[in-house]
């Protein structure tokens, strides 16, 4: 039997995850940063965060990359990010959290990063996009990892291209775990979940997608409920199967 942990997918997250710690080594927060002492916590644990490369406890590495209020999100990501990419990648944080941990990427506006930097995290997550897509049991479930990806990274088109292209059982599986969970939100064009970015725009690009790439993929049931939001309005509510 194969060990999923010496798979090509599982090699490539773990070379992700030492190139962070080789990427953010040594950075730290601004001497100059503040934060609440009465909401988020004590000096003590705000001035661990100005001394690089020190493990924090997990309680404080939430409340870190949580906070929503930092003077550079940014400089505070970077200190914490190769411990909170294993975290991550661990199953330490919820799954319910995956839209806030993505909009924490957001706010640290990675993409502007310099090139080495802004690659690192670009390669994690693509790298755990591709490990979980067909791990028999992915800490965080598939869909919603893809809420991280797309909220961290302000698009679906990459992550639905990866999933399309991969011809394998359990990604087929996730895939109809996903559609099902979906479908009635987007029968009311509706998005998924709560997003930072172009909803709109968000929905119509997932709905596409799926009437286009999955219906052999996913349950008959499900397809035509895929088909019917993908249909417009009067249309949809005109169609025999409403």
């Amino acid at each position: 039997m194969t060990n999923l942990d010496d798979t090509p997918a599982r090699v490539r997250l773990d070379r992700a995850l030492d190139d962070l710690a080789v990427t953010f080594h040594g950075m730290a927060a601004r001497p100059d940063e503040t934060q609440c002492v009465c909401h988020w916590g004590s000096p003590d644990e705000l001035a661990l965060l100005k001394v690089p490369d020190r493990e924090l406890d997990p309680d404080l590495l939430r409340r870190t990359w949580s906070a929503p209020d930092w003077n550079d999100h940014g400089a505070v990501l970077r200190r914490v990010l190769p411990q909170f990419g294993r975290a991550l990648v661990g199953g330490a944080e919820p799954a319910y959290a995956t839209g806030e941990i993505g909009q924490s990427f957001a706010r640290s506006d990675w993409l502007r990063w310099p090139p080495r930097q802004r690659e690192s995290v670009r390669e994690f997550l693509h790298a755990w996009w591709s490990h979980s897509l067909t791990d028999p049991a992915p800490p965080i479930p598939v869909h919603a990892l893809l809420t991280l990806c797309t909220e961290a990274s302000a698009t679906l088109t990459p992550w639905l291209a990866a999933w399309e292209a991969l011809d394998h059982p359990t990604a087929d599986q996730y895939l109809a775990e996903a559609a099902a969970l979906w479908v009635r939100d987007l029968l009311y064009d509706d998005f998924p979940w709560p997003t930072w970015h172009d909803e709109d725009a968000l929905r119509a690009e997932l709905i596409t997608w799926l009437a286009r790439h999955t219906p052999a993929r996913i349950p008959a049931h499900d397809a035509d409920r895929i088909r019917l939001a993908s249909l417009p309005t009067p249309a949809r509510w005109e169609d025999p199967h409403w």
